[in-house]
């Protein structure tokens, strides 16, 4: 199914990047800014951008659009992983653009550009050389080169040599605050997230870099103006338009579903589980365990990140010491009696690195998810169990 979609857009985009070709530049065309609101999907959250091309007199009406990704082309999901994914654009008729975002309960907003026949050539020709075979694939960057920020470039060429300027009241956010908006405080994607992201997400993002989100460019270009060589200022939107309207399906949510319960959960089972320990003497070895393998595994995936992938805000990433890869050896050596010495030391080493990352979250050096808290406290807690166990004994 997936190999006849696409072929329908190569076929209806190579019939697209005839007419666009064919164009000729009247009153009548029109060039738009298109702005979809988010999707439930991890990939749709952040809504997405397209460039429209309308001319009614011509019969053309198609959207450029550059969030065109192929889930079944070869080691997708390793290239993903490492930050090697490669968008392309692609010319789709409007119908089928607009259908597609209809079917998602998306809502989708034109934003008609006030250009001059002048601006209006520069930006299609500027759109035909995007297209060309050795410049429709680009690699895809989450923050800095994306679906929104391409079509954002373009225009803003298209207008030179004058300037765009805007009175949008832009807040202050880091780009993990941004990213938080559309995936939710609270959510397992944001859990996600945040085990990835590293210090530099906490940075403030000006004002040019927030419009990598495709909302924000709509409110930017809402109340932008051209300064022209008389310093007047043009609005850039001549017209707005609701071309789809959004359909409100009410999102499920639990209590027991949020990622704070669970790992409160976990904690609460680690604290009940330590207190009759405490009453056995004994320490529950299989816990430290899981804890230590699912940390782990976190920890190779940080690692990975932080050092082979060219994701950005991934850097620099405190996370890793408290899920550390290492953990997946400390929780074998916890099984070897002659390792015992050993796991001593690591225990001390793990107390102090526990510490550690909670003065991290205290002095705001990177935020924590504050689901992430629970977890650093029971691995804490408990590697001191382990130690007074072990002295006791001892």
């Amino acid at each position: 199914m997936k190999k006849l979609f696409t072929l329908f857009f190569l076929f209806f985009g190579l019939i697209n990047f005839t007419q666009a070709q064919e164009i000729l530049i009247t009153e009548n065309t029109q060039f738009s800014l298109l702005t979809c609101s988010p999707g439930p999907v991890a990939y749709e959250k952040f809504g997405h951008t397209g460039i429209r091309v309308y001319d009614e007199s011509q019969s053309v009406d198609f959207v450029a659009n550059w969030g065109i990704f192929d889930f079944e082309k070869e080691n997708f999901y390793p290239l993903f992983v490492k930050g090697e994914t490669y968008y392309w654009l692609d010319f789709q008729p409007t119908f089928s653009f607009l259908n597609s975002y209809r079917a998602r309960s998306s809502s989708v907003t034109e934003q008609v550009l006030n250009l001059n026949d002048e601006q209006k050539q520069k930006l299609l020709d500027l759109i035909l050389t995007n297209y060309k075979p050795e410049n429709r694939e680009y690699l895809y960057n989450f923050v800095f080169d994306n679906c929104a920020t391409r079509p954002r470039d373009i225009i803003n060429e298209s207008l030179l040599p004058n300037m765009l300027e805007t009175k949008h009241n832009f807040s202050e956010k880091s780009f993990r605050h941004l990213v938080t908006d559309y995936t939710g405080k609270f959510s397992w994607l944001q859990f996600g997230i945040d085990l990835v992201f590293g210090k530099d997400a906490d940075e403030i993002a000006t004002p040019f870099q927030t419009l990598f989100l495709p909302e924000e460019l709509c409110k930017s270009y809402a109340v932008s103006f051209v300064v022209d060589e008389n310093d007047a200022e043009i609005p850039l939107v001549a017209e707005k338009n609701i071309l789809v309207e959004k359909q409100d399906v009410p999102e499920k949510t639990s209590l027991l579903t949020l990622p704070i319960v669970a790992t409160s959960l976990v904690l609460l089972l680690g604290l009940l589980l330590m207190f009759f320990d405490y009453k056995r003497k004994k320490h529950s070895r299989w816990f430290d365990f899981i804890l230590l393998i699912i940390t782990g595994i976190a920890g190779i995936i940080i690692f990975y990140l932080m050092f082979f992938s060219i994701h950005p805000l991934v850097k620099n990433n405190f996370n890793l010491l408290w899920c550390n890869p290492l953990n997946l050896i400390f929780a074998v050596m916890i099984w070897i009696r002659s390792s015992q010495r050993t796991m001593i030391i690591i225990a001390m080493i793990q107390v102090v690195l526990y510490m550690l990352v909670l003065i991290v979250a205290t002095m705001t050096i990177q935020s924590l998810n504050i689901a992430f808290l629970p977890l650093i406290g029971l691995m804490l807690v408990r590697a001191l169990h382990y130690l007074k166990m072990k002295r006791n004994k001892a």
